[in-house]
């Protein structure tokens, strides 16, 4: 089989000391030939992972405003899948909650600008984890999930690159990239961007026969709900298999606190399948 990601980019990675780690988040800058810098990094390990080998890592991706802790000190990820975890409704999983690389008010994931933000994600962060946790390897299963502009992400990296992704999970996602206007005063996509790189759905029409699987959801008060009621429509005109679900709340780290827990279950429901496929 052929390896699934490049390698050899990543030439340096600073971590902090696990002894001064509070409730099991690390934290890691390593050089990104994609973004041409250093890239901020917040990992949830869970107690006794370190000792195995290939264990599954979710990618978490925040939105605008925000970077790699606030999904840990806003939303309290780590807290929601270490109840999981304690009920077995989990398996441990390295969280692995990336910046996007710092541009403006948010950089969508996507090559634009100067700096690729979509392989800092998909080719340089995983890499960096492999040499910085022996516990993960090109065997280790990986998800993505996020929310708003990162939940927009999760859907655009996951449906483009199902070789490396085996599920996708979307809070409260920016759907058409014309919706970072609403957070941002940056023009997206910039002008040098091709429209089919950025709309999710030429990369369903491109997959459509290998995506993985796809869950996403939205909260009845939030401005983003009518999109996410249209990407739905068109997967189900497109005969796209996918899970969404709307709930009472807003674009808020409440309703995000409250509801990631669907994408652990979720990844979880997937690996138990995978490995008892009757």
């Amino acid at each position: 089989m052929a390896p699934r990601r490049p390698a050899g980019g990543i030439r340096s990675i600073a971590a902090s000391d696990p002894q001064f780690e509070c409730r099991g988040i690390r934290f890691l800058t390593f050089y990104s030939p994609s973004l041409g810098g250093r890239g901020d990094v917040s990992v949830f390990v869970p107690a006794g992972i370190e000792s195995h080998t290939s264990i599954p890592m979710v990618i978490l991706l925040h939105g605008v405003y925000d970077s790699h802790w606030a999904w840990f000190f806003k939303g309290g990820a780590h807290e929601v899948a270490s109840k999981l975890i304690a009920k077995s409704e989990m398996r441990p999983m390295l969280l692995v909650a990336p910046s996007d690389g710092l541009y403006g008010d948010g950089s969508a994931y996507f090559c634009h600008s100067g700096r690729n933000y979509e392989r800092w994600i998909t080719d340089d962060l995983i890499e960096g984890l492999i040499k910085a946790f022996a516990c993960v390897d090109a065997d280790s299963v990986v998800f993505i999930a996020g929310l708003s502009m990162g939940g927009y992400g999760a859907l655009r990296l996951g449906m483009k690159r199902p070789d490396i992704f085996r599920g996708i999970s979307a809070h409260s996602a920016i759907t058409q990239i014309e919706e970072m206007h609403q957070f941002t005063a940056h023009q997206f996509p910039p002008e040098s961007v091709h429209a089919g790189e950025t709309d999710l759905l030429s990369w369903v029409e491109k997959n459509r026969d290998i995506l993985p699987p796809l869950r996403f959801d939205c909260g009845t008060r939030d401005l983003l709900i009518e999109g996410n009621r249209r990407f739905c429509r068109e997967l189900k005109k497109r005969q796209i298999p996918h899970r969404y679900m709307e709930f009472e709340g807003g674009h808020d780290w409440s309703y995000w606190h409250t509801h990631v827990e669907s994408s652990f279950l979720f990844f979880e429901e997937i690996l138990r399948e995978a490995s008892n496929p009757d």
